[in-house]
C-alpha cells in the first residue's frame, strides 16, 4: 500500500490559502506581528503569527460557529479546501473507509476564557452549553467527521508540536488497514489572553521587531514567536485514488517514525536522530537521497544546536539544505508540522527549497547548510519533515515524489 497526498488545505499566518501561502513563502514575507485580538501591551510578549482577514462565517455554516471554536473554524476551513483540492465527493465513497486524524496541543482556549468569564460576570446559566466540548482537543476531528460524513477510524493526538506528523503517519496506518481515504493534519489557535499566559512559562522570544523576534540557527536567536493555523491533507491509497481519476498526486507519505526523549538527568541524549534513521529506514532511502530537510527550528539556542548535531549526525558529508519556513508564521504548535509537509510537497511539485526568514547565516554553533534569505532551486524527489514537542516527543516524516 503507497499512500499518497492528494488534498491540501492551508491557513497560515502569511496565506490563508495554499497558494497564497506557498507565494508568501517563496517570497519571504512573514505574517508575524503585533496582536491584533486583545491588547498585549502590558503582557511580556506582543509578537505572534495571527490569521489575519480571516472571518469563519465566510467558511463555517451559522450553527458550528457557536458551538466550536477558533481551532476547529481553522480546521474546517483547511478541511473544505483539501477536500475540494483533491475532487473527492465523500458521498460517493464508502463512508466507513474515511477517517479523520487530527493534531491539537492547546484546545479551544479562546472559547473557554469566554465562557469561564460570563460564569465570573453573571452566573451558571450565562455558559453556553458547547462549553462542555468546544474547548476538547478531539473537537476538530469530530467535527470534520460529522461535516463530511467521514465515519471510518477517527483520533487525535496531542504530542504538542511533533502532532501534526503524528497525525499524518496514524493517518498512513489507517489506510493499512484498509480505510482508502483519510483526512489528517492539524490547525491551533490560542490568541486570547488566557492562551498566550499558559505559553509563557515556555520559550518565548520576548523582542518586538518582528524581523528580529524568531531566529532559528542564528547566534543571536533569542526564542520563539507562537502562531495560529495549520494545514489539513487529504491522504490515500494509492491505487484507489487513481481509480477515482484523482487530480493531484502530490507527494508519498514514504516513511515515519516517532520517538521519546528520555528524562533529564539520565545521562542518555535526545532521540531526534533516532527518530531520523528511523523514518529513513521506514522508506527505504539513504541519507544521500535527501534533497531538503524542513528543520523544527525551535528558535532557541541549546535545543536548535541539538537539532543540528543530529541533522550532521544523520547526513555526515552529505550537505543537505535545512530551512525553516515557519520562522514566517511562528511555530504553530500541532499545526506546525501539517504545514511544513505541505511546504515540502510543494518544494516538490516547483522544484524549490524556500527559505528561511531574517537569517543571514547560520550562528557558528550550527554546521547545517541553512538555506536563507531566497529560495533556492534544485530538484526536489525526497524530503525530511522533522518536529519536536514541548517534553520530550520527537517525530519525522519522509515525503517522495509519486514513483509511478
Amino acid at each position: 500500500m503507497t499512500a499518497v497526498v492528494t488534498g491540501l488545505g492551508v491557513m497560515a499566518p502569511n496565506g490563508t490559502d495554499t497558494e497564497a501561502y506557498w507565494a508568501a513563502t517563496l517570497d519571504c514575507k512573514s505574517g508575524i506581528d503585533r496582536i491584533e485580538r486583545f491588547d498585549p501591551s502590558s503582557y511580556p510578549v506582543t509578537l505572534a503569527g495571527e490569521v489575519s482577514g480571516f472571518d469563519p462565517a465566510d467558511h463555517v455554516p451559522s450553527r458550528l460557529l457557536v458551538e466550536t471554536s477558533a481551532m476547529s473554524h481553522l480546521a474546517l476551513a483547511a478541511g473544505q479546501m483539501a477536500i475540494e483540492d483533491a475532487g473527492v465527493v465523500p458521498a460517493e465513497l464508502p463512508e466507513y473507509e474515511m477517517g479523520v486524524v487530527t493534531a491539537n496541543a492547546t484546545g479551544g482556549v479562546e472559547f473557554g476564557q469566554r465562557e469561564l468569564q460570563n460564569l465570573w460576570n453573571g452566573s451558571p446559566s450565562d455558559v453556553g452549553a458547547y462549553m462542555s466540548i468546544a474547548w476538547f482537543f478531539a473537537a476538530t476531528t469530530g467535527q470534520l467527521s460529522i461535516r463530511h460524513k467521514l465515519r471510518g477510524q477517527c483520533g487525535v493526538v496531542v504530542s504538542e508540536q511533533a502532532g501534526g506528523l503524528d497525525a499524518i503517519g496514524q493517518g498512513r496506518r489507517l489506510l493499512r488497514s484498509g480505510h482508502r481515504m483519510v483526512m489528517v493534519g492539524g490547525t491551533e489557535s490560542a490568541m486570547s489572553p488566557a492562551g498566550l499566559v499558559a505559553q509563557l512559562p515556555g520559550h518565548l522570544s520576548r523582542r518586538d521587531d518582528p524581523a528580529r523576534a524568531y531566529l532559528p540557527f542564528a547566534a543571536d536567536a533569542c526564542g520563539h514567536v507562537p502562531g495560529e493555523g495549520g494545514a489539513i491533507l487529504i491522504v490515500e491509497d494509492a491505487r484507489r485514488a487513481a481509480e477515482r481519476g484523482a487530480a493531484h498526486r502530490y507527494g508519498e507519505i514514504a516513511g515515519y517514525a516517532a520517538t521519546f526523549d528520555p528524562a533529564p538527568g539520565r545521562g542518555r541524549p535526545p532521540t531526534l536522530r533516532v527518530a531520523m534513521e528511523r523514518a529513513l529506514a521506514d522508506a527505504g532511502v539513504a541519507p544521500a537521497d535527501v534533497d531538503v530537510v524542513f528543520a523544527d527550528a525551535s528558535g532557541v539556542p541549546h535545543l536548535d544546536r541539538a537539532e543540528a548535531e543530529a541533522i550532521s549526525a544523520v547526513f555526515g558529508p552529505h550537505r543537505v539544505p535545512v530551512t525553516a519556513p515557519k520562522s514566517m508564521t511562528g511555530r504553530l504548535y500541532a499545526g506546525a508540522g501539517a504545514l511544513d509537509v505541505v511546504a515540502a510537497l510543494l518544494s516538490i511539485r516547483d522544484g524549490v527549497v524556500p527559505p528561511t526568514a531574517n537569517v543571514t547565516e547560520p550562528g557558528p554553533d550550527y554546521d547545517i547548510d541553512l538555506v536563507v534569505e531566497r529560495p533556492r532551486r534544485a530538484p526536489v524527489s525526497t524530503a525530511l519533515v522533522l518536529a519536536r514537542g514541548h517534553g520530550g516527543f520527537n517525530s519525522a516524516l519522509v515525503v517522495r515524489a509519486v514513483q509511478d
